[in-house]
């Protein structure tokens, strides 16, 4: 198979692993948000930050190490697998530890039995870093996208069982907890890796050499990622931030994880073209051009039928979400274009660059907690969105430099994308305004209709980004067919 069939085959598999993930992910919070109280997912909201922040150490950024080191050997994987699992015991005592503090710190005395009960998701998610790592490595994503869709069905399964008979937010633990269990098992199960008792002194010095500065620039982005829990946790309601975490969640089903995918996959194609710069250029900016065209699509489209998606899915009690969503959707945007030119630094080798636009673009955050404290939540997200514009202008100028495509260059090339799709964003959501019915019916008409707006516009000016997007998708699906 050549690369760029591993590359088109990695992206379907992963787009379907992401997706197929998220998307009962989702099925089950919509489920499970008719059934709980925007205070139960604020309380899981509250802890996030502390085992997104353990999780980002026991990485350590090793698992970018081992992708992009050409030639790994089994000291490799096995010094690594010892590591991450040292680590993830000692993070799961030191949260244990930590629990009954935290729940004073947020004045919420359930949280102490929550977080030490969560808190073993570190040491199971450490079991799987390594089999996660090769499989991508591989660019299989196959078996990665299997593996998910059974574990999101079967923690789904058990969390809304629970929820039904009365477990409240434990119903939320359970399926953290399960979910990855029944990955962590599927992944030991079908792929064939085994540790050795080696712990490679020389490998662990080399690989953390370079993973080092991505670990600690994932740990600042994990902080401040979510640093907006802390806050609001702290300085409103367990409620407000349910409201806050719900519209996080539905954001996130196309900029976090559209941003994941393309990221996971085009980072071990792209590092396979590191010594060759003009094919890395042409192809980085072929995946630009694509990648924001489904963006700016996903995104806007979202924020135009934020309403009556919200009203329809999860209902009315949750209506103080939808502006939220809306606002988040606009800050969101320009995550993927971020991560492809954080991506194409780490592929150059310059993780130490990677780390310090990592700390500059901390001190940007800081004026969204504050407005957050003394303003209000819809202030902060204002801010977000001004913010995500200044970490692209960083991100781009680095990595656009290095190999002959900078940030001018690469708005010229995604500007278009992003007029059809703001223009099909004015008419879905104007169409909302007028229809009469109701919001089930309104947001299956409105999602039709910008369809439908969205491809005859790109056919009427034969829109080339569209057009190879559709030539990519016509020749897998003749693939398959095929097979």
């Amino acid at each position: 198979m050549s690369l760029k069939q591993k590359t088109v085959s990695g992206l379907l598999w992963s787009f379907i692993d992401q997706f197929a993930n998220m998307g009962l992910t989702f099925v089950v919070g919509v489920i499970l948000a008719r059934i709980l109280s925007p205070r139960e997912f604020g309380l899981i909201g509250m802890i996030t930050v502390f085992i997104a922040i353990s999780e980002s150490f026991i990485n350590s950024g090793f698992s970018q190490a081992l992708i992009r080191k050409k030639d790994c050997t089994q000291n490799d994987y096995s010094t690594v697998f010892f590591f991450n699992l040292i680590a993830g015991i000692f993070f799961f005592v030191m949260l244990f530890i930590s629990a009954p503090y935290i729940a004073k710190f947020f004045n919420e005395p359930e949280l102490k039995k929550i977080v030490q009960v969560l808190g073993f998701v570190l040491i199971i998610s450490s079991f799987t870093i390594i089999q996660r790592t090769i499989l991508t490595k591989r660019i299989d994503f196959k078996l990665q996208a299997r593996i998910s869709v059974i574990a999101s069905i079967s923690s789904g399964i058990i969390a809304i069982f629970m929820a039904l008979k009365g477990f409240g937010v434990w119903s939320l633990v359970a399926q953290k907890l399960s979910r990855e269990a029944f990955r962590s098992a599927l992944l030991w199960f079908w792929n064939k890796w085994m540790p050795e008792m080696i712990f490679d002194k020389k490998s662990f010095k080399e690989l953390f050499g370079f993973g080092s500065k991505i670990m600690l620039n994932g740990l600042l982005d994990t902080l401040f990622q979510n640093i907006n829990h802390l806050v609001i946790g702290k300085y409103y309601s367990a409620q407000d931030l349910g409201f806050y975490t719900r519209s996080t969640m539905f954001r996130n089903i196309f900029s976090r994880n559209l941003n994941s995918i393309i990221g996971r996959v085009t980072y071990p194609v792209l590092s396979q073209m590191q010594d060759d710069k003009k094919r890395l250029k042409l192809n980085y900016q072929k995946i630009i051009r694509g990648t924001m065209f489904i963006t700016f699509v996903l995104m806007l489209g979202l924020a135009s039928v934020a309403e009556p998606l919200i009203i329809t899915l999860i209902g009315e009690k949750w209506r103080q979400s939808i502006v939220y969503l809306q606002m988040l959707c606009f800050a969101g945007m320009l995550y993927p274009l971020m991560g492809l030119n954080l991506n194409m630094l780490q592929v150059q080798g310059r993780s130490d660059l990677f780390l310090k636009l990592g700390i500059i673009r901390k001190f940007f955050t800081i004026p969204g907690i504050l407005i957050a404290i003394f303003v209000n939540i819809k202030a902060m997200i204002g801010w977000m969105i001004i913010n995500s514009f200044i970490s692209y202008f960083l991100n781009s100028y680095y990595s656009g430099k290095m190999i002959g495509y900078p940030s001018k260059k690469q708005l010229k090339d995604i500007l278009p994308s992003f007029a059809i799709a703001f223009a099909m964003m004015i008419f879905v959501f104007s169409l909302g305004i007028v229809l009469p019915f109701s919001e089930p019916i309104n947001l299956v008409l409105q999602i039709l209709s910008g369809g439908i707006f969205l491809i005859l516009v790109c056919e009427l000016i034969n829109f080339q980004d569209y057009i190879f997007l559709k030539k990519v998708a016509i020749e897998k699906v003749k693939e398959i067919k095929n097979k």
